[in-house]
């Protein structure tokens, strides 16, 4: 179930410069299936398949039930400056790749209009200090598909290392698996 406006109060919050990272609300599922209805934004996602707002809104419920089971799970992006949702980033259990499992992966996806800002970079900068600070992660996967350059670069910036190539069973496409470990106290 979604939150209400204010039924729920937001447990966890994550401040950047630019951004705020927050759990999701009703008024989120219109904005994110206009992200996930764009052919361009899901062509690496996947099948690359664009999802309506019925699917998006299964996929919020998602999102909020692993907050609920895990205490993790995707955190709504929003822009701090003019209030717009951006898309998503944080972390799921990548159930789908059966072979990196136990895992969790850092994922993220924003509209086209907030591409090429660095706005990628700092949300999954966010989650991945909440992973390893907040959740006491001591690995954390980013799984690219190959061709997908732009999330290549994130996964560099965020300081993570190629661990292994293999293939999504459910589509075939050739996919990469970034890793980085939690830092060392000391």
């Amino acid at each position: 179930m979604i939150a209400a406006e204010s039924a729920v109060p937001d447990l966890v919050r994550i401040e950047t410069p630019r951004l705020l990272l927050r759990r999701w609300r009703s008024s989120d599922v219109a904005p994110l299936a206009a992200v996930q209805a764009d052919p361009e934004v899901m062509r690496w996602i996947r099948d690359g398949s664009v999802r309506d707002e019925e699917e998006t809104r299964a996929g919020i419920e998602v999102y909020e039930a692993s907050w609920r089971e895990r205490g993790f799970g995707l955190f709504a992006v929003e822009v701090r400056e003019t209030g717009e949702l951006a898309g998503f980033a944080g972390l799921a259990v990548p159930h789908f790749l059966p072979e990196v499992l136990p895992a969790v992966e850092i994922g993220w996806r924003l509209g086209r209009e907030f591409w090429g800002r660095g706005l990628a970079t700092e949300a999954a900068r966010a989650a991945l200090d909440f992973g390893f600070r907040e959740c006491g992660l001591d690995r954390i996967l980013s799984i690219v598909q190959e061709g997908n350059t732009a999330s290549e670069r994130v996964t560099q910036k965020l300081g993570m290392r190629l661990d292994r190539e293999t293939v999504d069973p459910a589509t075939g496409r050739a996919t990469r698996i970034f890793a980085i470990d939690a830092p060392t106290a000391g």
